[in-house]
């Protein structure tokens, strides 16, 4: 960005040559249009060991889920030993109107929201407020008395016990909690979610977390993995020991630091025109085509989590902020000069927490071979399990809305995609991963 200063000494030095001085100032002026994305360092595929040709494989298959209307548009960027080999817009942001997806688009990143969460969480543990087997009461007391679900009895009511052991802040990381979504499954603790109306988007994230509290837990603390509420209790938690929203947290300890200044919890004016409409298989307006209008831009309820700052979905980003977070993440705490957190965070944020009994991990009914899970973050342990291209210790997330990011430390290199079809599309992220990996050649 051109500095009024930078502005200044153009005119001290061309003071007497006015044609040299408006010259140099359109230059000036035309290096601050310039958007933060274009700073990053790059470099020729073959020189960070990828293949030219071999990506060409992935500009292929995103304009083919295009043209067979699987997605609208996408950004995918891919880097490696700190360096930024692919990094492309395909498609559109919108049909009607008609607009070119752009590199800087923004998007409703969901669940990405989550890894965030819980490296902002870490820095608080790094100043010593807790440990990850502190039971969470200590910090929200009303889980002192959250019962557990133990079946029904002969009336269809639910039977409730009491905790075998306390929750602590490791299972909320984990997803050990007993915490539900209330979304996935037809349990009756998630039919009590439903009846309570918990909803990221209708109130503060206190009354979220304490209302929360109320419902008996699924399973027993640490017996299962189950997908759920736990990083809002945990950004809620941020949000008692920093004396500040998570929001303002965030921005603070992660954002501003690392330079995402695309990321945050709902837009200003000025950025609606970079906000990507939502589609669907079915969609509440016609795009007269294969795929409907989930949320327009101008109409979109995801901005209503500015208002509410919750953990586990919300924040919009673009893919190269995104990207910045993954590299520091990669770099073991580390982006351009800022440490964020410790190399032992970083490696114990990255390390699977789950038992061999606990895996593999499950969205939904899906179960996920060969990945466990770490501290807000799914961890490959065995890649042949998986049947997919990767390494041992790859490590990411992806969100409802299509969008994932993966992190290997084994090839040094980070790969993200996004693109906004809700539900989340995974064989367009796994085939982006596939595309990704065949591309090394050394």
């Amino acid at each position: 960005m051109i500095t009024s200063t930078v502005l200044k000494r153009f005119r001290v030095k061309c003071l007497r040559k006015p044609v040299a001085y408006f010259a140099s100032l359109l230059i000036a002026l035309s290096l601050s249009t310039l958007s933060y994305s274009d700073s990053l360092p790059t470099a020729v595929p073959e020189d960070v060991g990828l293949s030219t040709v071999k990506l060409q494989y992935l500009d292929r298959a995103m304009q083919g889920v295009i043209n067979q209307g699987q997605v609208v548009g996408a950004v995918t960027l891919v880097a490696r030993h700190g360096k930024i080999a692919h990094y492309k817009a395909y498609g559109r942001m919108s049909l009607e109107p008609s607009k070119p997806m752009q590199k800087d688009a923004l998007f409703r990143i969901y669940s990405m929201t989550k890894p965030i969460t819980c490296a902002a969480l870490l820095k608080l543990y790094e100043q010593g407020y807790f440990q990850l087997y502190y039971p969470v009461e200590g910090y929200i007391p009303a889980f002192k008395d959250t019962k557990v679900f133990d079946g029904l009895d002969g009336n269809g009511k639910m039977k409730l016990v009491e905790q075998k052991r306390k929750v602590s802040i490791l299972d909320m990381f984990r997803h050990t909690s007993g915490l539900s979504y209330g979304a996935f499954s037809d349990t009756p603790v998630d039919m009590a979610y439903r009846e309570a109306n918990i909803n990221y988007f209708k109130e503060p994230l206190q009354s979220l977390i304490e209302r929360l509290a109320k419902i008996p837990l699924l399973y027993q603390p640490g017996t299962r993995w189950h997908y759920s509420y736990s990083n809002d209790v945990l950004a809620y938690i941020a949000e008692r020991l920093s004396g500040m929203s998570f929001g303002d947290y965030l921005q603070k300890e992660i954002f501003a630091p690392l330079g995402m200044v695309d990321t945050s919890f709902g837009l200003s004016g000025d950025k609606l025109s970079r906000y990507t409409t939502m589609y669907g298989p079915a969609g509440r307006e016609s795009t007269g085509g294969k795929m409907g209008v989930l949320e327009s831009p101008d109409k979109s309820e995801y901005l209503l989590a500015a208002r509410y700052q919750a953990g586990g979905v919300g924040l919009i980003s673009t893919v190269a902020d995104y990207y910045r977070f993954a590299q520091m993440l990669l770099n073991k705490g580390e982006y351009n000069g800022n440490r964020i957190l410790g190399k032992k965070t970083v490696e114990l944020l990255s390390s699977n927490h789950l038992p061999p009994e606990l895996m593999p991990i499950m969205i939904g009914p899906m179960p996920l071979p060969g990945v466990g899970f770490g501290l807000g973050v799914s961890v490959v342990v065995d890649p042949v399990a998986t049947a997919s291209l990767g390494s041992v210790g790859q490590f990411g997330w992806g969100g409802y809305a299509t969008t994932t990011v993966i992190i290997d430390p084994v090839e040094d290199m980070v790969m993200v995609y996004m693109a906004q079809f809700l539900p989340m599309n995974g064989a367009l992220t796994e085939q982006f991963r596939t595309l990704v990996y065949q591309s090394i050649i050394k």
